[in-house]
């Protein structure tokens, strides 16, 4: 539009001007085919006037055909003046346009060029323009049409409203009129009712005699049958005379005085009815014809209430004893029989028989899956579908199951009765033995049964379980231990295994006792299984504890009189050996109850008891050897004495009495046998070792030195020779510690003097714990170095330096000279 010149604009605008009368009319002229819109009348003739309550519809459709009217003539003028605006606006932009195109000299030869598309663009827009007007034009049309029509069809209303009017006003009268008509209406219907019943009105008596008889012989369905009967005609008289006269009370009560025993009749059959359905499981099996009609009767009682309330929502009007909402009763005495069923199944009590929970919880399981079986096989074919029995049923038992399994939680449970308790909620409920059974799939979802006892309850039970079983483990073990050290003072030796090892039956007892609590515990989940896994760990390290002082005790006792207890010697062996079966049981017990993920938690309480039984297996084996060396002490006494350089035998006796000593421990378990031979063969040599330092003689010459050495060196044989036998097949080194009695068998056989300095450094540098105290009283042994000797060698070695072999093991740290100086030595 902007293009078009500003000649153009004119000439439009004086057209719609010229079109619309110079006014604000019309922008085009009316199209010829258009049909004139007669004007609307400013008033209705009286004779077709609307009545007053029509007058707002009348008002308000005129007002808005007028309101649209001067609309439409206000949009014309607003176009008007839009168009006034936009001419001004199209001659500037043309104006700029042209200035825009002709700005240069040369650009004049393109005029005619520049005119005839303008032209074009011209023709596109005034074709888009009459398209557009033309559009406008033909909903304009449309509306017009729509509002004549819509003013015809509010004239016919108005004409009609004036018609219901009056035949309204004439109607009033004749309402009235046919009140005397209404009455003899319901007093012809009462009468009617009267003369339908009236052979049941005077037969009342007979009809309830036999229903009486009927139902004492057991044919409910016809004593129904004349029950239904005695109602029906009592309820239509009394509806009758509700509606002549709902206030009058006395004839209401006369009627139903009259059929009072009726009342007992229905009475009487329902508690024929509820025996059958209490017994409904066993009728069913016996006698389904029976439960079938028991159904029958109360689906009709069921109809009759919908029935009666129905009406009592049009009429007001009820009969006595309705709704009598027997279905109702039925589910209600179903849940009693569950109920009752359910609690009556405990026939023991705790003080009758310890087992008396299981029992309880096993009868519930049989009772509950034989019922369901029941209801789903047989039941289900004797109601109606939409009874939903089974599912009903189902839910009775749940929820009944729920209660008791409540009750029994709060009452005072011994441990084993809470394991049995849980147990049975949490695991055998839903499993297949009972909710789990396949037959009673897919009616049966045990992922939809809500849990039997809230996670609250279980969670105290749970802890009042741990806490009695702790408190029952800690007295176990404190038994087990007792009746233990009751075997230690026995005058017989305790058993063997099948390896020939002593044994006691504590490691036996104690992790019999840890299975059996860990087995039960992962019947209720895997989370309380870790916690009594965590608590026999736990209560293991403090009982190894126990075990640990009592062993000491039994020491002591057995030295203040080593000739009690008899059988020593083989219980302390059996101590020994129960460490290492300890040792394997916790083993054994972790790998099969402990996952892997949760092993590093307990690594550290597993090797604080490895500690704690290596501490017993040590103390026990030193224990032992402590009473082999307290039979050795009179010959070891002997070693380095004059006695012993004539020719004692107290080698001798000493490896016999080791060997001897050794058989017996040949039953105590190889990891601690091995470890005990090392040891012995150490305190051997260092006891040796010690009676050369206690300087017990002094050799007077060469020969007694070479005498003495040589001795030595042979003495070293036998106890290399002893501890090779008893060490056989273990692959233990029993070279190093006899080479130290030869080492010191050569300082003291050397005959040159000069050369003792060379000797004794030689045996320091193998040997670098031994000490001055050592040499110097070695040097007195031989008896033939000078205190000028002596210092001289002590103060050299001191000045030296030692490359100890790694693979040594000190020994002469442990081996203390008599308290005397240094100086008094050399002297």
């Amino acid at each position: 539009m902007e293009n078009w010149e500003g000649g153009e604009w004119e000439r439009v605008r004086r057209k719609c001007n010229r079109r619309s009368g110079g006014g604000g009319g019309e922008l085009v002229p009316r199209l010829r085919s258009e049909p004139e819109v007669p004007d609307c009348p400013s008033t209705i003739p009286a004779s077709r006037a609307a009545p007053a309550h029509c007058a707002p519809v009348s008002g308000f459709l005129g007002a808005r055909s007028a309101g649209l009217l001067n609309y439409e003539g206000f949009c014309i003028l607003r176009h008007c003046s839009t168009m006034e605006e936009t001419d001004r606006e199209a001659v500037a932009t043309a104006v700029q346009r042209v200035a825009g195109m002709l700005q240069r000299p040369d650009q004049l030869d393109k005029v005619e060029q520049y005119r005839r598309r303008e032209a074009r663009k011209k023709a596109s827009v005034e074709a888009r323009l009459k398209a557009a007007i033309q559009s406008q034009l033909d909903g304009v049309r449309t509306g017009l049409s729509q509002l004549h029509n819509a003013l015809n069809d509010v004239k016919d209303i108005q004409r009609s409203l004036i018609d219901v009017n009056k035949d309204w006003r004439q109607s009033i009268n004749t309402i009235e009129n046919l009140k005397d008509v209404k009455d003899a209406v319901v007093q012809h219907s009462q009468l009617a009712a009267a003369v339908e019943n009236l052979k049941n009105i005077f037969s009342v008596p007979e009809i309830v005699r036999e229903t009486q008889d009927l139902t004492e012989q057991g044919e409910l369905l016809q004593a129904h049958r004349k029950l239904m009967d005695l109602e029906c005609s009592r309820d239509d008289l009394m509806y009758e005379q509700y509606r002549m006269d709902s206030k009058n009370t006395h004839d209401m009560n006369l009627i139903h005085i009259y059929f009072g025993d009726m009342q007992k009749l229905s009475e009487e059959l329902a508690k024929q009815l509820w025996m059958v359905v209490q017994r409904s499981l066993v009728t069913v099996r016996r006698d389904p014809t029976l439960l079938v009609s028991v159904v029958r009767i109360i689906e009709r009682e069921e109809k009759i209430d919908r029935r009666m309330l129905d009406r009592k929502k049009q009429t007001g009007f009820i009969p006595p004893g309705r709704p009598k909402k027997w279905k109702e009763k039925m589910f209600n005495i179903l849940d009693r029989t569950v109920t009752t069923r359910i609690e009556g199944t405990q026939a023991d009590t705790r003080e009758s028989d310890k087992m008396w929970l299981v029992r309880h919880l096993e009868i519930i399981r049989k009772y509950v899956l034989d019922d369901l079986l029941v209801a789903k096989n047989l039941m289900v074919q004797c109601f109606p579908p939409h009874y939903d029995i089974f599912k009903k049923l189902l839910s009775m038992y749940h929820q009944a199951l729920s209660t008791r399994m409540q009750d029994l939680a709060s009452e005072d449970l011994e441990a084993n009765e809470i394991v049995s308790l849980l147990t049975w909620v949490l695991n055998t409920y839903k499993s297949t033995e009972m909710m789990g059974n396949s037959e009673l799939a897919p009616e049966v979802d045990v992922n939809s049964l809500n849990p039997l006892i809230s996670q609250n309850a279980v969670d105290q039970l749970l802890s009042k379980y741990m806490s009695t079983l702790t408190s029952n483990i800690i007295g176990w073990l404190r038994k087990a231990l007792e009746t233990d050290k009751k075997d230690w003072i026995k005058e017989t030796e305790p058993e063997a295994d099948q390896d020939g090892y002593y044994q006691t039956t504590l490691p036996a007892i104690v992790f019999q006792m840890f299975e059996q609590n860990l087995q039960v515990a992962a019947q209720i989940s895997e989370d309380l299984k870790m916690k009594v896994l965590l608590l026999c760990l736990q209560q293991m390290n403090s009982f190894l504890t126990r075990y640990k002082e009592e062993a000491q005790l039994y020491k002591e006792e057995h030295l203040k009189n080593r000739q009690h207890p008899q059988c020593y010697v083989q219980y302390m062996i059996a101590v020994i050996n129960n460490c290492q079966t300890f040792k394997e049981s916790i083993i054994s017990l972790k790998r099969k109850y402990l996952k892997n993920e949760m092993e590093e938690g307990m690594s550290s309480s597993h090797a604080n008891m490895d500690v704690i039984l290596d501490t017993i297996a040590k103390e026990g084996c030193s224990s032992l050897l402590d009473e082999v060396f307290m039979d050795l002490e009179p010959h070891l006494n002997e070693l380095m004495t004059k006695k012993w350089l004539t020719g004692s035998n107290a080698v001798d006796t000493i490896c016999v009495t080791v060997e001897d000593y050794f058989n017996d421990f040949a039953r105590i378990k190889k990891p601690y046998k091995k470890k005990m031979t090392v040891e012995a063969h150490r305190r051997v040599v260092m006891e040796y070792i010690k009676a050369i330092m206690l300087k017990r003689i002094s050799f007077k010459n060469a020969e007694e030195r070479k005498e003495g050495a040589e001795r030595m060196i042979k003495e070293a044989d036998q106890f290399r020779f002893l501890f090779k036998k008893l060490t056989a097949g273990s692959e233990e080194d029993t070279e190093g510690l006899c080479d130290i009695i030869v080492a010191i068998a050569e300082v003291i056989k050397l005959t040159d003097p000069s050369l003792l300095y060379l000797e004794v450094s030689t045996l320091v540098s193998k040997y670098p714990d031994i000490r001055d105290d050592h040499i110097a009283a070695l040097l007195t042994v031989r008896g033939d170095a000078s205190r000028d000797m002596k210092q001289t060698i002590i103060e050299t070695l001191d000045q030296g330096s030692s490359q100890p072999n790694p693979n040594y093991v000190p020994i002469f740290k442990e081996i203390t000279v008599p308290t005397l100086s240094v100086p008094k030595l050399l002297k």
